[in-house]
């Protein structure tokens, strides 16, 4: 007797990277190299590669709704991951699509700036992002430039990041994996802080000499989302997603690929 077998499932929301290293290829990849059924949605085609942007093409509002209804009306999720949302009307839409099928493990890398340093969010669409959809989120993940952004001040030093991860968390309403990988020193250690709990765990790394960082923040938070539907509690998936980026950073640290800054090693654990 046959028995029907079932996958793992997570969404993700973001803007597509024709080069492969961030956006929802790196999204997918990450899903698929973590054992969960990848879907995705797509709000922009973006030209770019490991050198910079050249430009956005914004997916109509509507037609992004459509993806989104189209694959949690038929296939569902256990997670959600979000992405590059590049304007108010974008990020109302999605905040409003994703309430309606009251999902609660969803994970927002609040992406505002590439790794090359250009603009990825309208000026006007920060307060839109801030105050609609983070309170919405079960975790978001900023960097430090993101941060200061969102709390409009500057994070000087590697003290200032637990009172910035507890400010992020807009009273304990969302939890925050706070990256620490602008600050200067040997080690990364990043900063999550459970919402829920109130617990405080500092995700320590190796800082690895590598220009192969595209896309560090989206395969992140996709392997949060990936290790939530699977099951995992908040505090479990932000250790494991952490191992997980630092062994893709180290992997993909002596490939050459491109011109620019070069992807991680999605795939580290089986080729």
């Amino acid at each position: 007797m046959s028995t029907t077998k079932t996958y793992r499932r997570a969404l993700t929301i973001a803007g597509s990277d024709p080069s492969g290293g961030a956006g929802l290829q790196a999204d997918l990849k990450t899903f698929s190299a973590l054992g969960v059924y990848g879907m995705s949605a797509v709000v922009a085609v973006v030209d770019e590669n490991t050198v910079g942007v050249t430009g956005v093409h914004p997916v109509p509002v509507p037609f992004v709704e459509g993806q989104i209804r189209s694959c949690l009306d038929d296939i569902g999720a256990d997670a959600v991951k979000i992405g590059m949302l590049h304007s108010s009307e974008l990020i109302r839409a999605v905040h409003d699509t994703l309430r309606e099928y009251k999902l609660d493990k969803i994970v927002l890398d609040p992406v505002m700036v590439a790794t090359s340093g250009d603009p990825l969010l309208e000026n006007d669409a920060v307060a839109t992002l801030r105050d609609l959809l983070i309170p919405a989120t079960a975790v978001i993940t900023p960097n430090i430039p993101e941060a200061e952004i969102l709390l409009g001040k500057k994070i000087a030093d590697q003290s200032e990041l637990p009172d910035a991860a507890r400010e992020l968390s807009q009273g304990n309403r969302v939890s925050v994996l706070l990256k620490a990988g602008h600050l200067e020193g040997d080690t990364l250690t990043d900063i999550f802080y459970n919402a829920r709990t109130g617990r405080l765990t500092p995700l320590t790394s190796p800082k690895v000499d590598t220009a192969n960082t595209h896309g560090t923040g989206c395969t992140l938070s996709s392997a949060f989302a990936a290790f939530l539907a699977h099951g995992a509690s908040l505090d479990l998936a932000a250790e494991k997603a952490k191992a997980y980026i630092s062994q893709a950073i180290a992997a993909g640290a002596h490939y050459k690929i491109g011109h620019g800054h070069g992807p991680v090693h999605h795939f580290h654990a089986w080729w």
